[in-house]
């Protein structure tokens, strides 16, 4: 869903072989990155694996609550979803689907690239809600562009960036 009074692209080309494809209600294809444990203690803090209910219900919250993209990466000529990120001023939560994929800067990319999206609009700052204790890629993917925590939370802490 778009933010207020801006238009939500289809695609936000990173580079050549990443890119960001506006959620279009379809989304089977992800049920397996949320049921994997690992991937759930890291995103919910439990390790519950997701129902097609449960993911669709998520979907629907966060394309209510900003711009919802699935990540997708170049493989062998074509695109292909490996993650998702909704785009708020508020909050930034990001998955990366496939183990192999993580810690390669993908991330990083990603937070990067809609950080300069948010500048365009005259942003002042972007925060994330809470990263966990436990999660350290993601705390230091989120630090690598810029965000420092601000506030402690109940089991991790709120980050921020000014633009």
């Amino acid at each position: 869903m778009p933010i207020d009074g801006i238009v939500q692209p289809e695609l936000i080309g990173i580079d050549a072989e990443l890119r960001l494809r506006r959620f279009d209600g379809r989304f089977d294809f992800a049920l397996g990155w949320y049921q994997d444990a690992e991937t759930l203690y890291l995103v919910d803090g439990k390790r519950e694996p997701y129902t097609m209910e449960r993911l669709e219900g998520m979907y629907r919250y966060l394309d209510k609550r900003g711009e919802l993209y699935f990540i997708e990466l170049l493989r062998d000529g074509e695109f292909a979803p490996i993650g998702d990120v909704t785009f708020s001023r508020g909050d930034l939560p990001i998955v990366i689907g496939e183990h192999g994929l993580r810690g390669k800067g993908i991330g990083r990319r990603v937070i990067s690239a809609l950080c300069g999206r948010a500048r365009e609009f005259g942003w002042s700052e972007l925060c994330v809600e809470e990263i966990y204790d436990w999660n350290t890629a993601s705390k230091r993917c989120f630090e690598s562009v810029g965000f420092r925590p601000y506030k402690k939370t109940e089991r991790g802490s709120a980050y921020r960036i000014e633009l």
